[in-house]
């Protein structure tokens, strides 16, 4: 495993062990101690965005990401690798252009927070910019190698 996978899986392990403690900590402290953990929901929210759009280059990398296996697998072995072409380039295509309207609206909402705990919009927006920014690098080095043609054959 590179150190940029690396890293981000340790980031994407962090945030998911968030996301397993804040609701326990919430259930344990209402439930026990009978203490209000406020914003513990808006902040489960959070994470859980912020979980979906990081690991997002992680299944990219390693070509897990939905395809439709069994109907490549009946096509001619040519006609397969020209599919396998055209996933890469519109999947470049969509995750570029969602990565720009992202970063358009960071620079829109750079004073809005949520409304309990005041995180900042920003750091939503940034883990989506970043998730779908590192996907279109990632599809675009799959150009030369796409994953798709290696995993994902009806047998």
């Amino acid at each position: 495993m590179r150190l940029p996978e690396r890293v981000l899986t340790i980031v994407v392990v962090t945030v998911m062990s968030g996301l397993i403690i804040v609701p326990t900590a919430q259930v344990i402290m209402r439930g026990v101690f009978r203490l209000p953990f406020i914003g513990a929901e808006e902040l489960t929210r959070f994470l859980l965005i912020c979980l979906v759009f990081l690991s997002y280059p992680l299944v990219v990398g390693h070509g897990e990401n939905i395809v439709m296996g069994e109907l490549k697998a009946a096509m001619p072995k040519k006609a397969r690798a020209i599919v396998n072409v055209a996933i890469s380039v519109v999947a470049i295509a969509v995750t570029g252009f969602i990565g720009w309207v992202t970063a358009s609206n960071i620079t829109r909402n750079l004073a809005n927070a949520t409304p309990t705990l005041g995180i900042p919009f920003w750091i939503f927006l940034g883990a989506t910019l970043f998730g779908f920014a590192a996907a279109a690098l990632i599809h675009l080095l799959h150009l030369r190698k796409p994953p798709q043609a290696d995993k994902n054959v009806a047998v």
